[in-house]
């Protein structure tokens, strides 16, 4: 569609004006999406950097240079969108495509943000530790970064005309997806099972039965679980909006663990392998259940399934990358299970019943 294509609106009962507002086409949405990606990779970039990096000692990095370019050039790339749309004629908030309404407010916060960061770091430090996580500043960023980035999916989600969009038109959306669950996992970095190692997940399994020091244990079952729910929902929530096509839940999969290991500084490549091939299974779930809120039993199922079959893969990963088990059975083969039932709860609660 056109630029300057109208958008079909509801309007309220007894309205005399139809929205002027256009859908963005693809170009615009990929070219959106690819710049995202850009600041993302800088975001990425800078939280290795401060967990990796001892001497970080200053705001002026490579590392936030890649990050706030980033986020430049996609700026400049919206706000050239709307002068575009302004240019044929349409006025005020008409020039803002459907769905990428958030994305322009979230310009300015991130803008604000930004020099907060420069201020929080200039005056209070450097973070080089779980604290990166819960700095305020970092928290608008991220908020305002997810804003930005779903301008692609909002604008696929807003059409109604597409149910089963091939692999080539989901790509903004799905890029948008992929890298949006990639931020949110960072920021939940202190209970992400991605970057744990066949190793840690051989020790983690394999304290003493009885024993109080559990340790890393408690740490990897609760990581699993909040993974899991970050990793699902977004699947759970395109599934019930869309057919995908095969390949969707495949580059959810890539782009988190792309991402996941440049964090955990390549030492997770093992777990990234298994977190793909069971990207692959939810791919063909997707295909042969054809889940969806009008069926809601497949939807369950896969929900079950799909959680099932990605812990179970990481648990078969680390077993085949150390050639052993953990000692504690319970433990590895529980938790492929426990996280199945979360997601079950999950579908049940996005998904309560059939549409009518």
């Amino acid at each position: 569609m056109t630029p300057g294509r109208e958008a079909e609106v509801d309007e309220p009962a007894g309205s005399l004006t139809t929205s002027r507002r256009p859908r963005a086409d693809y170009r615009t949405d990929l070219v959106t999406v690819l710049l995202g990606t850009w600041f993302s990779i800088g975001l990425f970039l800078d939280a290795w950097a401060h967990s990796n990096v001892p001497e970080l000692e200053s705001f002026f990095t490579p590392w936030h240079a890649v990050f706030y370019s980033g986020f430049a050039a996609t700026g400049a790339w919206i706000l050239w969108v709307l002068w575009r749309n302004h240019q044929q004629g349409l006025r005020g908030l008409d020039a803002v495509p459907v769905g990428y309404g958030p994305a322009v407010v979230a310009l300015p916060l991130f803008a604000a943000a930004g020099v907060g960061d420069y201020l929080w770091h200039t005056f209070i430090g450097i973070e080089q530790g779980i604290d990166i996580l819960f700095s305020p500043t970092h928290l608008v960023l991220i908020t305002s970064m997810v804003l930005i980035l779903t301008a692609p999916l909002r604008t696929l989600w807003s059409d109604r005309d597409v149910v089963s969009p091939s692999l080539k038109r989901f790509l903004p959306a799905g890029l948008a997806l992929s890298f949006t669950t990639s931020l949110v996992l960072l920021f939940a970095g202190y209970a992400d099972a991605t970057v744990f190692t066949g190793e840690q997940v051989i020790r983690a399994f394999s304290f003493e039965k009885g024993a109080n020091g559990i340790g890393r244990a408690a740490e990897l079952a609760a990581s699993v679980m909040v993974t899991n729910l970050i990793m699902i929902v977004p699947l759970l929530l395109a599934v019930r909006r869309f057919r995908l096509p095969f390949g969707a839940a495949t580059l959810l999969a890539f782009v988190v663990m792309l991402l996941s290991t440049a964090v955990a500084d390549y030492e997770n490549i093992s777990t990234a392998i298994g977190f793909i091939v069971s990207g692959v299974l939810i791919d063909v779930l997707v295909l042969k259940l054809r889940p969806s809120e009008d069926r809601v039993k497949e939807y369950r199922i896969f929900a079950g399934a799909a959680s099932f079959a990605t812990w179970a893969v990481f648990f078969a990963t680390a077993i085949i990358d150390q050639g052993t088990t953990p000692s504690v059975t319970e433990m590895w083969t529980g938790a492929p299970v426990m996280a199945a039932l979360h997601a079950v709860l999950m579908a049940v609660v996005l998904v309560p019943t059939a549409r009518r």
